[in-house]
């Protein structure tokens, strides 16, 4: 018993260190969005996607290229467009020709086949494309003429959003946005990160970040961190918590708080819960813990539910936004 406390606690220490690390050399390269660069990497370490939303040029598709290349992961981008079709984003069977001259489909895979996969500007694609993305980001595979094809493991889409045009654009639709683990806002930089951008882009030397993880095996260890994260241990009451602020952001629920009744059609369901949970779990690891704190729920809550409130046209003609919801629920428990 005694040497098995020991391992956890040894798992516990490599899980921290290894988290701090990988912080460090993405802020290094990255300025300006600490929590961003946290909530992403406490994602991966949980083993879900992600989606960014901010305006262009705040640095998004560097921060997950430094993120992917930090990790020792794979990476491919896909630029969304209206024009691009699934099979731009899945692959498809191509015909191809023998020395012997006998015809052959032979499939070539696409985009979607790397470890982590920036899905640049997602909701620029059409309905059906953005269709593809849901059997890659649930089953980790992808189905093409009827043949399932298995993607890397891990697999994470990293997705961006701008929310400032909406000429061009499709709304993700909820079935997709539920994909996410978490929904990250990416601010702006203050004046001193600007200068201290400026200082570090303009230069002779631009900073990239290295490999903290060593490629061959950097997905046998995120899988190892994956897996430490699920033996975390929740106590009952916490559960119980838990399902209580998400039957006040619920509508139907009759302990829905009046506000979220007033602007809410649709509250979060089973996989918020878990996305909760997970995100917390990760918390606790960071701080050295193997169960789970009251704190940890706090700061999973928003992140992992924000994406999951459909709000009504009373909500946007008031200005209230998912987050003052859900900071009201968080902070009245």
């Amino acid at each position: 018993m005694t040497q098995t406390t020991t391992e956890l606690e040894q798992e516990i220490a490599i899980f921290k260190g290894t988290f701090s690390e990988v912080q460090a050399e993405v802020s290094r390269v990255l300025v300006g969005m600490p929590g961003v660069i946290r909530g992403i990497i406490s994602a991966i370490f949980a083993g879900g996607h992600v989606l960014l939303e901010g305006a262009p040029g705040l640095g998004k598709t560097l921060l997950i290229k430094s993120i992917s290349q930090t990790l020792g992961m794979s990476f491919k981008r896909i630029q969304f467009t209206p024009d691009l079709m699934p099979s731009d984003v899945t692959g498809t069977q191509v015909l191809t020709e023998d020395e012997s001259g006998r015809r052959s489909f032979v499939f070539r895979p696409g985009p979607l086949f790397a470890h982590v996969v920036l899905a640049d500007e997602i909701n620029r694609a059409t309905a059906k494309t953005q269709a593809a993305l849901l059997e890659a980001m649930e089953e980790r595979q992808v189905t093409v003429l009827g043949e399932t094809h298995r993607l890397h493991d891990p697999f994470f889409v990293l997705a961006t959003q701008n929310p400032i045009e909406l000429d061009g654009t499709y709304p993700l639709p909820e079935a997709q946005l539920d994909r996410f683990l978490i929904k990250l806002p990416v601010p702006a930089p203050t004046s001193e990160d600007l200068k201290e951008i400026l200082r570090r882009t303009t230069g002779a030397a631009i900073p990239e970040a290295r490999s903290i993880l060593d490629g061959p095996t950097a997905p046998a260890t995120l899988t190892r961190m994956r897996h430490l994260v699920r033996k975390v241990f929740v106590a009952e009451p916490l559960n119980d918590v838990l399902v209580r602020m998400l039957a006040a952001v619920s509508p139907q629920n009759e302990h829905a708080t009046p506000m979220v009744k007033k602007y809410v059609r649709f509250g979060p369901g089973p996989r918020g819960a878990q996305s909760v949970v997970l995100m917390a779990k990760v918390e606790a690891l960071i701080d050295g813990r193997i169960n789970l704190s009251f704190d940890d729920l706090k700061t999973a809550f928003i992140p992992a539910l924000r994406h999951r409130l459909l709000l009504n046209f009373h909500a946007e003609a008031d200005g209230v936004t998912a987050d003052d919801l859900l900071q009201q629920v968080r902070s009245a428990k």
